[in-house]
């Protein structure tokens, strides 16, 4: 009895932890699609949704101690839990950047002449990709797609490279369009830690199965 109540807590804890993630991947495709189409009321619901994903955080994070606390887990099953807790830091982390963004979009003009726009929209599917993966592999165990994150954030590496060297050119140039141009060097900037953080819940998947966290042996 003692074990079957347990796996349906640990159960709940997954069900719970793909809800966030869903959550924070609606947030940044929200707060993109506000940027890309200057949606207004749209960057302030991203900016109020925001309190749904720390609740959401709480919540997960007392279930974790809760099972620490009295169910006594085996190592395997603490793997799981510290990764979960270790998880949410990261959604809620990239939830927060979803906000920077719809922050920032409430800004930018509604045309620029700034062309690195599109640039940034790439950027962004790049960067939603990896956060994607990140929640399919912890929801599949899948270590061989945890395994692509650091080469999938090369890619978004170069995105961001790509942009800050049109943003130095175009501060070389007679451009008018400034102000605009820093907000979107913001925007890529954040769409960056975005994928960093996909890569942190990857190694944490990896982390889960193996025991290994970056090449450390820690249980």
């Amino acid at each position: 009895m003692y074990r079957a109540n347990f796996e349906t807590e640990l159960k709940q804890l997954h069900q719970d932890i793909i809800e966030m993630g869903n959550t924070v991947n609606a947030a940044i495709k929200s707060s993109i699609q506000a940027y890309t189409e200057h949606d207004i009321e749209l960057c302030k619901d991203v900016v109020v949704g925001d309190k749904a994903v720390n609740e959401m955080e709480k919540k997960i994070e007392a279930r974790c101690l809760w099972l620490i606390a009295r169910e006594q887990p085996v190592a395997s099953d603490l793997r799981n839990i510290t990764t979960a807790l270790k998880i949410i830091t990261d959604m809620e982390r990239i939830g927060d950047h979803a906000v920077d963004i719809a922050e920032l979009a409430m800004d930018i003009p509604i045309k620029s002449t700034f062309a690195g726009f599109d640039k940034v929209a790439e950027m962004a599917d790049a960067a939603i990709e990896m956060v994607n993966n990140a929640l399919s592999a912890y929801v599949n165990a899948d270590l061989e797609l945890a395994k692509r994150a650091n080469q999938d954030d090369d890619k978004v590496d170069d995105y961001f490279n790509v942009i800050k060297q049109e943003i130095t050119e175009l501060f070389r140039g007679e451009e008018q369009d400034l102000d605009g141009a820093l907000d979107v060097l913001l925007i890529a900037k954040y769409l960056e830690r975005i994928a960093d953080h996909a890569v942190n819940i990857c190694d944490w998947v990896l982390f889960s199965q193996t025991g290994e966290h970056r090449n450390t042996q820690i249980f």
